[in-house]
């Protein structure tokens, strides 16, 4: 990949979209991690107003000195970029209270989970309407279009996708190039939604790397004649996965009505 000309084709359709469309800019949601790092540095390339918005929710202390720690290296860098902190886990407790319990423990949990990155959703478009940004979202190609593995009406909830036709691994080359703190690039990729130390590995059962590999298979039309048991138990988690999200990947389904039924 020639990830210098990767990233000037990112921060060269991210301004073309915004003016095109007449707003002035980007909010972007940073958590500490990779994607979100890399997707801020990107806006923050075009020049237009950036606003990095961190949003805790119980969150490790990790999570915030990494998220706090980038966007300080982005404002060093450009003037653009400003920071609005907005602590969200006051809202969150109220709403847990509010929320009937489940009998399914997993399940109740997975859902809290859930409701917590539709919280900030909510935050990053109530900034985006008083400023006139567009939301930028923060999901992979991995994330987006092989598992899934992102919240409806959360994280991908957003306007506009810069970084969605990257691989994980792409993604973390053009974080190099950009030059992303050193914290963000050593930290194991996590959602931070369940407000502990699991990693998307322990959610998911499998890499980032592994499910490269079997979204490559699977959209190539590659052999699975001759895979390891390792193989076979990740093509597994991928195909399950896929399947399951799949109603997050398509457009919302539209029941039409036959013409002659409306007359």
């Amino acid at each position: 990949m020639n990830t210098t000309a990767v990233i000037d084709h990112i921060t060269t359709w991210l301004k073309d979209y915004c003016t095109t469309n007449h707003q002035r800019g980007f909010v972007v949601g940073v958590s500490g991690g990779i994607d979100s790092a890399v997707t801020s540095a990107l806006c923050a390339r075009t020049g237009l107003p950036t606003l990095c918005v961190e949003m805790p929710i119980h969150q490790a202390p990790s999570h915030v000195s990494r998220a706090l720690e980038h966007v300080a290296k982005l404002q060093q860098h450009h003037g653009n970029v400003s920071l609005e902190r907005v602590d969200l886990t006051p809202t969150f407790d109220t709403m847990e209270r509010a929320l009937p319990e489940s009998p399914h423990d997993a399940t109740h949990q997975l859902a809290l989970a859930n409701t917590r990155a539709r919280l900030r959703m909510t935050t990053l478009y109530f900034l985006a309407g008083v400023h006139g940004y567009l939301v930028a979202g923060t999901g992979n190609k991995i994330e987006d279009f092989g598992v899934g593995f992102f919240t409806k009406y959360g994280d991908g909830g957003v306007d506009l996708s810069p970084i969605a036709d990257l691989t994980k691994s792409e993604v973390y080359a053009v974080a190099r190039e950009l030059g992303i703190v050193q914290s963000i690039l050593d930290a194991a990729p996590t959602d931070g939604l369940f407000g502990d130390s699991r990693t998307d590995e322990d959610q998911i059962g499998a890499s980032y790397p592994e499910l490269e590999w079997a979204m490559d298979l699977r959209d190539n039309g590659g052999s699975t004649a001759d895979l390891s048991d390792r193989q076979r138990t990740v093509l597994a988690i991928f195909d399950k996965r896929r399947a399951a999200n799949k109603h997050k990947m398509d457009p919302i389904p539209v029941c039409l009505i036959p013409v002659d039924l409306k007359r």
